[in-house]
């Protein structure tokens, strides 16, 4: 009977707890400009960050809007913000580690809120030539795991796989035509 009464106690006091560390938990420390502007500092030195990442960064820390513009412009000034610099390198990422084609790493730029005029001038880094023969690489490998039979169920899988990469529609279909024919 005893054993009965402290149970609930118990599971009031564990409860508590819990509500206690998730409230402590949602509380997220705030930044002065300074701190906050020397903890993005590090943020945009490990890699290369768009400006829409370090504005999500800024919300994240819960910095008013008067202080993230004066925050970012500090970070444009001392060049940790680049956006030329970050459309470069994502290309050049992009394209030689994951194969990516110029489609896809456009799209992905626009998602990131890059201008036209940035997303032209970094899709430069990718020579022609190689963009070529990375093409024609992805196409043999994905051939040689298509194990159908029929010749256009395999010219279909080889086009959507090369489409799915960012490849330019004409140079899929060329590609595919020329490896099956």
């Amino acid at each position: 009977m005893l054993l009965h009464r402290f149970i609930p106690t118990f599971i009031t006091i564990f409860e508590l707890s819990n509500l206690q560390y998730s409230i402590l938990k949602e509380i997220k420390k705030s930044y002065t400009v300074k701190e906050a502007t020397i903890k993005l500092m590090q943020f945009c030195a490990y890699r290369d960050r768009s400006q829409k990442e370090v504005e999500e960064k800024l919300i994240e820390m819960k910095m008013i809007p008067a202080a993230q513009e004066q925050i970012i412009i500090q970070l444009m000034q001392e060049d940790f913000l680049n956006e030329e610099r970050f459309a470069r390198s994502f290309v050049r990422g992009k394209f030689r580690i994951k194969k990516w084609g110029r489609v896809k790493i456009k799209q992905e730029l626009k998602f990131r809120e890059i201008s036209i005029p940035i997303i032209k001038i970094a899709l430069s880094e990718i020579d022609p030539q190689e963009y070529s023969s990375t093409l024609n690489e992805l196409a043999v490998k994905k051939l040689r795991l298509i194990k159908d039979p029929d010749k256009y169920k395999k010219k279909g899988k080889l086009a959507d796989f090369l489409l799915r990469k960012g490849y330019e529609s004409n140079l899929v279909f060329d590609t595919a035509n020329e490896l099956l024919e």
